[in-house]
């Protein structure tokens, strides 16, 4: 049984991340780090629809390749979170999903990865689920639509459902926990491009877009989430503080990726140069961002 909730439309949560940073079209961010994770997504089987890659971050239309979401790169950026809403429910089963042939509403499926600090694969991260129903209610008495699962060795997970259905003050979205094993929970909510109330949505986070395609009678969408876990770089990755010290200096020849800490902030360089005073990096955004 299914009830809609006279609770007031969800406040704001976490703030958008605003990260100035280099950007395939679509505006979504780019970095040499990607390739990493584009690698890890090639070992995998890819979704087939009508005996081509399915997958959205494989192609898009005009098989142009897609920007990966969100971008796991040199800065290091966590998924944002958000808030929880006041649906969740604990002990969702354990399952993939969360419909039957029977269940109504147009099908969805959801894959994706979840990668650490470095870019790296995260084996065993629980993910957990909620989300509306076609009619855009959430079930209180039981647990339809709700579900938990953990990442494989490669650190991905597939989610069958359905594209939820809106209800008053919010955009389409999926809500998620993910855990890494003795890690903290990241609460957070996914969204899908081009619906038309993600402009009105106060909660609405662009850098929390799927990818999502039409695939049969049926949509695919693709996320990699990434958590605040600490992770060893590779040894091809550059240092995360250039030769000298971590402190920015004048003086100093800096290449793109350094990072340096300036005035108790951090940052990173966006290009090769070298400092000269008065190019301290809260002053000169084009060489510097901070994060």
């Amino acid at each position: 049984m299914t009830e809609r909730s006279a609770v007031p439309p969800e406040e704001p949560g976490g703030s958008p991340r605003t990260d100035p940073r280099q950007t395939a079209p679509g505006g979504r961010p780019i970095s040499r780090k990607s390739l990493l994770r584009a690698a890890v997504a090639a070992s995998a089987v890819p979704l087939v629809a009508g005996g081509g890659a399915a997958l959205a971050r494989d192609t898009g239309s005009g098989a142009a390749p897609l920007a990966p979401t969100p971008a796991c790169d040199d800065g290091d950026d966590p998924t944002p979170d958000q808030m929880e809403g006041p649906y969740f429910k604990p002990d969702s089963p354990l399952r993939t999903s969360l419909v039957t042939s029977s269940t109504p509403g147009v099908p969805l499926t959801v894959s994706g990865y979840v990668f650490g600090r470095a870019c790296k694969p995260l084996t065993g991260v629980l993910l957990d689920f909620w989300q509306a129903d076609t009619g855009g209610a959430y079930d209180m008495a039981g647990f339809a639509f709700r579900g938990h699962q953990f990442t494989g060795a490669d650190g991905s997970f597939t989610l069958r459902t359905i594209v939820p259905g809106l209800y008053p003050g919010r955009t389409r979205h999926i809500h998620v926990k993910a855990q890494a094993p003795g890690r903290p929970v990241l609460t957070t909510q996914l969204y899908f491009p081009g619906e038309p109330r993600n402009t009105t949505d106060a909660l609405f986070d662009p850098a929390l877009l799927m990818n999502v395609r039409s695939a049969g009678p049926g949509r695919e969408g693709t996320f990699d989430f990434v958590l605040d876990v600490a992770q060893q770089p590779d040894p091809t990755d550059p240092p995360t503080d250039p030769p000298g010290g971590g402190g920015w200096a004048a003086g100093t020849t800096y290449r793109a990726g350094d990072r340096v800490t300036y005035g108790g902030g951090s940052y990173r360089c966006l290009q090769a140069h070298t400092a000269l005073a008065g190019w301290e990096p809260p002053l000169v955004p084009a060489l510097w961002e901070r994060g």
